[in-house]
């Protein structure tokens, strides 16, 4: 550990006493950080952008609609909780039209049951009355005439149910909109209830081809004639191909940036070695191994290198904001910064070989 210590303030002293050609690699390695960011990352900033935009469309989502004559009952929900690539799935029964209790000439809105195994990614929970608490979306809540988010809704046959409160709706279930559900609590003791509606949302959008057709194999429906099946396999394409073009680009242009940078860094190193050599000779001469030589350059190029990639870092955030693009996010901040070092390392290998090779005897009879 001492050894180490002891090569990394030998690095940091040689680099002040270079300070031109320390400031010159901090700017090759700066520069290389700007350039990445400020191309690549506003392509990748851009991408994660439009990915996100197609992603709130809902990529993922696989719609199975059934008539009531089709026998699709809430048992699937069983059935696909033994699939794998299945983020969410919900049940929805028929639609019921319900008035405020409180206006009888009032809006008339949809309210449908609810089944799945995960309703509180909806955001519902704690329900004072079981299978009897209704959650409404804003839209349905402006067309009941309640407020406050709560009241009493009844159907056309009687049938009571308590809204206690509102509900986000989720892009995959906009085409339900205005929107009002009972959750219903599924026990084996209740009986299989009649499906109007199911919602399966695909773990990612590669996948929603394959689960589709390992839904439509569960299903079960008494008549197949009365379900249709409606996916996002388009949307996820789309999503494919815009990330495949998009993420190409920016790997070429990484690349060809790297490359040229780390050619650039490797002459100029090589250079100042060439101009030191008679320090190495010295150095070898007074007993310093190969080893050591090889060390403190390329501790000196990390410690430069790293001080480039902060400040080049910074720079391109800060252009980026300035001009209102997206930024990349932190994991590519941090993934660019530390190419950017082993970059510097790799250009700084060559020149630090061939500066602890150096003949320790001829170097000192240079004048």
């Amino acid at each position: 550990m001492n050894r180490w210590w002891a090569i990394i303030r030998e690095a940091l002293a040689s680099a002040r006493s270079q300070p031109v050609a320390s400031v010159v690699s901090v700017i090759m390695v700066a520069g290389m950080c700007a350039t990445v960011l400020l191309t690549t990352g506003r392509t990748v900033g851009a991408e994660q952008s439009v990915l996100g935009t197609i992603d709130s469309a809902g990529t993922r989502s696989i719609v199975v609609r059934a008539d009531a004559e089709a026998g699709l009952t809430t048992t699937v929900l069983d059935r696909l909780a033994n699939l794998d690539g299945i983020e969410w799935a919900g049940a929805f029964g028929q639609a019921r039209d319900v008035q405020n209790a409180a206006f009888p000439d009032g809006t008339r809105v949809p309210v449908r049951l609810a089944w799945g195994n995960d309703l509180k990614k909806l955001g519902i929970s704690n329900l004072p009355v079981a299978d009897h608490s209704a959650v409404a979306s804003a839209a349905a809540l402006e067309q009941l005439g309640m407020p406050d988010d709560v009241g009493g809704v009844v159907s056309n046959d009687g049938q009571q149910y308590a809204v206690v409160g509102s509900l986000a709706v989720p892009d995959y279930l906009r085409f339900l909109e205005p929107l009002v559900i009972v959750p219903q609590t599924d026990t084996a003791d209740t009986a299989p209830a009649p499906v109007s509606v199911l919602v399966v949302i695909a773990a990612r959008p590669d996948l929603v081809a394959p689960v589709s057709q390992a839904v439509q194999s569960v299903l079960a429906a008494d008549d197949v004639s009365k379900v249709k099946l409606f996916t996002s396999e388009s949307l996820a394409q789309l999503r494919a191909l815009v990330q495949g073009q998009l993420g190409s680009f920016g790997r070429n242009l990484v690349i060809i940036i790297f490359a040229l940078t780390a050619i650039l860094v490797a002459a100029i190193l090589y250079g100042l070695v060439m101009l030191r050599r008679k320090d190495f000779g010295r150095r070898r001469a007074l007993g310093a191994s190969q080893s050591l030589i090889v060390a403190l350059l390329l501790t000196q190029m990390a410690v430069l290198s790293m001080i480039g990639a902060i400040l080049g870092s910074a720079a391109a955030a800060i252009g980026l904001a300035a001009t209102g693009d997206p930024l990349p996010g932190w994991d590519f901040f941090a993934a660019v910064g530390i190419l950017a070092i082993v970059t510097g390392l790799a250009a700084a290998l060559i020149p630090a070989l061939a500066a602890a090779r150096r003949d320790p005897l001829k170097e000192l009879r240079v004048p």
